[in-house]
């Protein structure tokens, strides 16, 4: 036990925070997988999300540059024997925009952040029954969003981000009908997100 300790500390020690004038590479990709089989019907969907970020480090606590996340998903309802009303709907968004970046190094390797975004965002929504197009939607714009995050100093400057969701605002102008969403958002504790970044 005491050497494990030993080594925890000298890894900690050789492990050295971002510093003013660097470039900041970091990103998150996510996937996740769905499946209900119920007596009524069958669902299924699958989702992917990568969100790469690109800044410079001009102080050791603030950092600015740009963002952009990709989204998609795809969901599908069958009804069992084959019945005629199986349906699919497909997604994908798309944010672009600039963010701010505020670090508080508590330790060598652990370090907390802040990160304010802001930009544009567009939307695309198919709906199908029985592969046949009943529906399209186009949504464009704006987001902002405070997201708190932990990050984990692995070796020289390269790491991990833990978030676990965080504030934010959107709005959103439909093109095929009169609802137009403008609403805040508090997900805080009730998402995951895990990525890795690198200081240059």
């Amino acid at each position: 036990m005491k050497k494990m300790l030993l080594i925890l500390a000298l890894a900690t020690l050789s492990y050295a925070n971002a510093q003013k004038g660097t470039i900041l590479v970091g990103g998150n990709i996510g996937y996740s997988s769905e499946k209900t089989d119920q007596q009524a019907e069958n669902r299924k969907s699958n989702s992917f999300t990568f969100s790469p970020k690109v800044g410079y480090q001009f102080n050791d606590n603030w950092t600015v540059g740009g963002e952009f996340a990709l989204s998609s998903s795809k969901g599908t309802v069958s009804l069992p024997n084959n019945a005629i009303e199986d349906s699919e709907s497909k997604y994908n968004a798309l944010k672009i925009g600039a963010f701010v970046r505020y670090s508080v190094p508590l330790s060598e390797t652990f370090s907390v952040f802040a990160d304010l975004g802001v930009g544009f965002q567009n939307q695309k929504n198919k709906n199908y029954i029985n592969e046949s197009l009943i529906s399209k939607t186009k949504a464009d714009g704006m987001y902002a969003g405070i997201t708190p995050a932990l990050f984990i100093n692995m070796k020289k400057g390269f790491g991990l981000n833990f978030s676990i969701g965080g504030l934010g605002y959107e709005t959103l102008n439909f093109d095929t009908s009169d609802t137009d969403v403008r609403k805040f958002y508090f997900n805080f504790g009730k998402t995951v997100n895990i990525g890795i970044s690198k200081n240059f």
